[in-house]
């Protein structure tokens, strides 16, 4: 089996890098935000062909049983910044780009492995749940409040994963993403935490993404 891995930022790339030496492993950068997530995830698949497509990095997190380092698995995925109004069809909802589906779902049997590796990792605090993606660092409290009251039931906010869904489901790719919860938006009002992130608590979050690769290889 072949596994790509996404990353969006030099940082994850070099940290996760040094983790896979399988030829059968790819890992990637495609850059920051929907369209260069999007590029790269078809680039991916034209020239690698996985069988499973991995999307690892970190995103704001959401609700009261969310916490910094707990990683967030896509059950579903969504927009939270794409509205195509109703002029022409009144069944589109928003964060649903019009003439696809509502909500990414992700395969059952890569959640079921998830699923496997938190029971193996009793120190992993893994929440399965919503992933909203849109075009905006969420750096404001009035900001995440504005996205949770569209969807309140999001467990994790970033700037890729939908986009790297969309892509797959077209290509008909498995897809999964693993969001480390670098910062509670509703919780810091200056993003520190998202700073400070980076240099005490990322490696956590690739571990556990090295573990799940190894899982379905």
């Amino acid at each position: 089996m072949k596994i790509g891995i996404i990353v969006a930022m030099d940082k994850e790339l070099n940290q996760l890098k040094s983790l896979f030496n399988d030829g059968n492993v790819l890992v990637q950068k495609c850059g920051i935000g929907k369209v260069n997530a999007a590029l790269g995830a078809q680039r991916m698949i034209n020239e690698f062909h996985p069988d499973v497509i991995v999307s690892s990095g970190c995103a704001g997190g959401n609700g009261d049983d969310i916490n910094i380092q707990d990683i967030i698995v896509s059950s579903e995925l969504c927009y939270h910044d794409v509205y195509c109004g109703r002029a022409i069809d009144d069944t589109t909802i928003y964060g649903q780009v019009q003439g696809l589906p509502a909500r990414y779902q992700t395969e059952p049997w890569l959640l079921e492995k998830a699923d496997q590796l938190a029971k193996q990792q009793t120190d992993m605090k893994l929440h399965k749940g919503l992933i909203v993606t849109g075009d905006w660092f969420v750096d404001s409290k009035e900001k995440m409040r504005s996205i949770v009251d569209l969807f309140p039931e999001a467990k994790a906010v970033d700037m890729e994963s939908c986009a790297i869904a969309q892509t797959c489901y077209i290509n008909q790719v498995p897809f999964i993403s693993f969001r480390v919860i670098s910062d509670i938006p509703l919780r810091d009002t200056d993003a520190s935490q998202y700073h400070n992130f980076w240099d005490t608590v990322a490696q956590h979050s690739f571990m556990t993404t090295k573990m799940f690769v190894e899982t379905i290889l």
